[in-house]
């Protein structure tokens, strides 16, 4: 397959890149200013991208079967705190994302989208979604060390679910567990739909490495086309 990532030096992407490869496939990887990028692998190129213009977008698909976006606005993991700041100050920036991805499929609409998304959106218990938890959410946000006022970026995250579930193009969105950091690949996790996994001891957590094992699956194998899926142990 051909694989294109979006966010492709993130936490998360630069591990989806690494998966896709070690898989086989061929990988075009985005980032915003791909000249910048040191890369000697195989099977991979390095193309720049505004995921905000569908017109940009919608002049890298030809060739791609899969397009996996995990868009965050400013450094991402170079700089998680400038990204932070970004979303907490345009927490719409996300559904914005969302309305270009899904216009640019528009010319390609064989071509499938994976969305590595917020995991806010997923139910704490029946009916309540994390964004809407009030306490609950600035609690969580204080367990992981992130503002409070990063709860405007969760319910970001949970519109632009919002504006894919409007669409009938081939995405799919990925709401990681709770906690996600770098870690180990162990290839066993759990895998839910829209309620929010916990292990054995109450905790929502995945490696990013894991992550990325789900997220190749299902770009090989879909399952969750026009769906919400997550992932823990």
């Amino acid at each position: 397959m051909h694989i294109g990532v979006i966010g492709a030096t993130g936490t998360i992407g630069s591990r989806v890149v690494s998966e896709a490869l070690g898989r086989g496939h061929h990988v075009t990887a985005f980032s915003r200013d791909a000249s910048r990028v040191e890369e000697h692998r195989e099977n991979i190129v390095w193309k720049s991208v505004d995921v905000l213009d569908a017109a940009s977008v919608a002049a890298v698909l030809p060739g791609l079967d899969v397009l996996i976006s995990g868009f965050q606005p400013g450094n991402g993991a170079r700089d998680l705190a400038d990204t932070v700041r970004r979303s907490i100050a345009d927490p719409t920036v996300y559904a914005t994302a969302a309305r270009a991805l899904l216009k640019a499929l528009e010319s390609h609409p064989r071509t499938r989208l994976i969305v590595i998304g917020g995991a806010g959106s997923l139910e704490l218990e029946p009916g309540l979604v994390g964004a809407d938890s009030g306490e609950r959410l600035l609690e969580s946000l204080d367990a992981i060390g992130v503002p409070r006022e990063y709860a405007a970026a969760v319910r970001g995250h949970r519109d632009a679910l919002d504006v894919y579930r409007t669409s009938n193009r081939l995405w799919t969105y990925f709401s990681p567990a709770g906690e996600i950091a770098p870690g180990e690949r162990t290839g066993r996790f759990r895998v839910g739909g829209d309620q929010l996994l916990l292990d054995a001891d109450g905790r929502s957590r995945i490696s990013a490495e894991d992550a990325a094992v789900a997220l190749i699956d299902e770009a090989e194998l879909p399952r969750f086309v026009q769906r919400r899926f997550t992932v823990g142990y």
